[in-house]
């Protein structure tokens, strides 16, 4: 009788507990973090946008319930993620859970806002039906809305979410120049840039020869592939801004190529000129490395026609970064066509290397033709370290510091418009985005943008360490078993060492 009543008593004890539990949870939000990235914890960027809000920020999210089990995982880590924001904010930012699929008016009002669903092939009962699934939600500060079209399951929903936070909350946004008018692409033309940078900055166009632009009330000059020659008057300008401690972020071609002739060569601008007065000297040649990414080559066998994917070595893949604000957490960009880098100037300016060549690359003098058939070997990439990308900083002109970022490649981030259009690297972009951040101070947002949830195969762990994850996946488990069995053996043999001895009750 006694026992029973012992574990009636431990039963009601127990329940109690998983109730407060339950209760604690609801106010008081916390879990641990023993990803290698800290995926799953807040970073100080998020924490200073929190707290720095004047006005509550009210978010929609439209999510389909009971769906797929990666649309539920996103959907259970969004409603993670918005519990941390309400309670690291304290309550300023507020949230609801909505299933459009429940209802046609609320499914109406998610996709007038520009929530729309996805379309799933779903199977039931040996069926196969299509299901619209919701994965976006809408956030609201006053009479100012913006929306998350869709949430991306593993992404870097941290990065999405205080982007959108952030975008609500700023009011005078600071002015970035995109120069125009020497063959520059549009603004237009650089779509998932443009969706970044407007999330800080006010992006404006300008033109070098209006002479009513006042350059110094840009934080950042940015100059995409420019493809006509500079006037006098236009680098002059150029001069008085650095001089001023301006900074400028350069994505320039200085050499081209051509798939209707096949042919490579240089560019005719005249801004690699102005950019040896600076110290940085682009060389005339290719660089080819190869890790590089891949051209579809259309072939034919009898009546049919098919495109085979070859590495076409002359569109570098750059997969090391250093450890710095503009390269942090980059896994892969991919240039077309670039050149190296070589600094010339004194020792009062700094040089870093940003973008490097593979351990096995070479270079090729222009102009030169491009042979889809050519057969590579390791005796064509002798070189290794080439530098691609790089910062320069110190007292470029006159006395005032300023800086450059310098790509050799003026057309790793553009879209291009219309049905040309094409998505270009997620990497790419961020490289972008976050080297203007860093020239305007600006660096918040640049640990969220490659803040995601990353794959790590063990066939990419060495030999060594893939045996040592695999018996301790193995082992771990029956090692706490036969912990939680000697422990519970020690403890019984306790109690039965106390009822042998005299006096016990």
């Amino acid at each position: 009788m006694k026992n029973k009543k012992t574990i009636a008593s431990q039963l009601i004890l127990i329940v109690v507990a998983l109730v407060l539990v339950n209760l604690l949870s609801t106010r008081f939000f916390m879990r641990l973090d023993f990803t290698g990235d800290k995926i799953y914890t807040l970073s100080n960027a998020t924490k200073d946008i929190l707290h720095s809000l004047n006005e509550p920020v009210t978010v929609t999210a439209y999510f389909t319930k009971g769906s797929q089990p990666e649309i539920e995982k996103a959907r259970k880590d969004f409603q993670d993620l918005l519990i941390e924001y309400s309670t690291v904010s304290k309550g300023m930012v507020n949230y609801e859970f909505v299933n459009p699929n429940d209802d046609q008016q609320i499914e109406q009002e998610a996709m007038q806002a520009g929530i729309q669903p996805l379309v799933l092939n779903v199977r039931e009962k040996d069926q196969v039906k299509q299901q619209r699934v919701y994965l976006g939600a809408k956030l609201a500060m006053g009479d100012r809305t913006d929306i998350i079209p869709v949430i991306q399951p593993g992404a870097a929903m941290e990065f999405t979410l205080s982007s959108a936070i952030k975008k609500l909350s700023v009011v005078d946004k600071p002015r970035i120049g995109f120069l125009q008018g020497n063959g520059q692409p549009a603004v237009s033309s650089m779509m998932q840039a443009m969706e970044q940078l407007q999330v800080l900055y006010d992006v404006v166009p300008v033109d070098l020869n209006d002479e009513s632009v006042n350059l110094s009330e840009y934080l950042t000059l940015v100059m995409i592939a420019p493809s006509d020659s500079f006037s006098d008057f236009a680098l002059q300008r150029l001069d008085d801004y650095l001089s001023g401690g301006g900074r400028m972020f350069i994505a320039h071609n200085h050499v081209s190529g051509d798939f209707q002739t096949m042919q490579g060569n240089l560019s005719n601008c005249n801004l690699s000129s102005w950019l040896i007065n600076k110290g940085l000297t682009i060389e005339d040649h290719f660089v080819v490395d190869k890790s590089a990414g891949n051209i579809g080559v259309r072939q034919q066998t009898g009546f049919m026609t098919f495109t085979r994917q070859i590495p076409f070595h002359y569109w570098p893949a750059i997969r090391k970064f250093p450890n710095m604000p503009i390269t942090k957490g980059l896994n892969e960009v991919m240039l077309q066509f670039a050149s190296g880098i070589n600094f010339t100037g004194d020792t009062t300016l700094k040089f870093t290397p940003i973008l490097q060549s593979s351990d096995k690359s070479g270079t090729l003098t222009v102009p030169l033709y491009f042979n889809i058939e050519k057969q590579w070997g390791d005796r064509d990439f002798p070189l290794s370290g080439i530098t691609l990308g790089a910062v320069l900083q110190g007292p470029l002109v006159g006395t005032a510091q300023s800086k450059i970022v310098l790509i050799t490649d003026g057309d790793f981030a553009v879209n291009g418009e219309g049905q040309n259009a094409q998505p270009r690297p997620a990497d790419n972009i961020s490289l972008m985005v976050n080297a203007i951040d860093w020239l305007s101070d600006d660096t918040g947002l640049i640990d969220l943008r490659t803040k995601e949830v990353t794959s790590r195969p063990l066939e990419e762990l060495e030999e060594g360490s893939r045996t040592w994850y695999k018996w301790l996946n193995f082992l771990l488990p029956i090692g706490i078993v036969l912990m939680v069995a000697i422990i519970r053996m020690q403890m019984t043999r306790s109690k039965r060492t106390k009822r042998m001895e005299e006096g016990y009750v």
